[in-house]
């Protein structure tokens, strides 16, 4: 796998401040074509095969979602979980400079990889994928705080015809009051209270080998995929070794990674 240049592999004093005042950051281009095609290929090979640990759209029931999964649709695959366990690749990609040391930027000199959470290829597949409310990734997550990063690697054009994420710039700073949210702790879109953050949502486009930064309690949400074509992102959060899951919760669930 070729990788960016060494002069490539951090983020300049703007970008982060930048994502610290917003809590997100599109570093574009930053994928090398390499791992793209590599990437590509395990995802179709194991969406066609349905293969490994997957999760489908039918099983959330979020809007848009098949009733079951024997209903029409109902294998319309959400996620392919476990992603490391599928192809060296992505064990690869994690330690290489270039995300490495900007994940260091933002989380400390240690950083570890959960594979509880996240670790999994996206996929939003036209006709029966589902609408993401606004939420918080923490929002079922139990570390000892709420300061874990994600990053999105897009491995094709995002945009909001086919359900590209959207955020509210900035939230990351609070967590928001549960009067606010719904019993699955997704910002109501129906309170007054909250109008005028909804109103400063912006989408987040995204073309191939862009990788998204995001906070993990920056709110954000994706509507179904209206184009013809699946889309696919690759999804990882990290921690600080500061910063551990609290025993016997499902964040504790499964091994990590110590990456640096």
């Amino acid at each position: 796998m070729t990788s960016p240049v060494a002069g490539d592999s951090q983020f300049s004093a703007s970008e982060l401040a930048n994502f610290n005042r917003d809590g997100y950051f599109i570093a574009k281009g930053l994928m090398p074509d390499s791992y793209l095609q590599r990437m590509r290929q395990i995802t179709e090979r194991d969406l066609n095969a349905h293969q490994g640990d997957i999760e489908y759209e039918a099983q959330l029931h979020y809007p848009g979602a098949p009733d079951s999964l024997d209903s029409e649709g109902g294998r319309t695959i959400r996620r392919l979980r476990q992603a490391v366990s599928r192809d060296p690749v992505f064990l690869q990609l994690v330690r290489e400079p270039f995300l490495l040391q900007r994940l260091q930027q933002l989380l400390g000199p240690h950083v570890v990889m959960p594979l509880a959470h996240h670790n999994c290829i996206m996929t939003k597949q036209p006709r029966y994928s589902s609408d993401t409310g606004w939420h918080q990734d923490t929002r079922y997550w139990s570390f000892s705080d709420g300061h874990l990063i994600n990053i999105w690697i897009a491995l094709g054009t995002e945009d909001l015809h086919n359900g590209c994420l959207q955020v509210l710039p900035g939230t990351h700073t609070a967590q928001a009051d549960k009067d606010r949210l719904d019993e699955a702790l997704f910002l109501r879109t129906d309170l007054p209270q909250n109008q005028p953050l909804l109103q400063t949502a912006v989408p987040v486009p995204l073309q191939p080998g862009d990788v998204l930064f995001f906070h993990a309690r920056c709110f954000h949400a994706a509507t179904r995929n209206s184009s013809q074509n699946t889309k696919q992102s690759v999804v990882f959060t990290f921690r600080s070794l500061d910063n551990p899951p609290q025993a016997g919760s499902r964040s504790a669930a499964l091994p990590e990674l110590l990456l640096s």
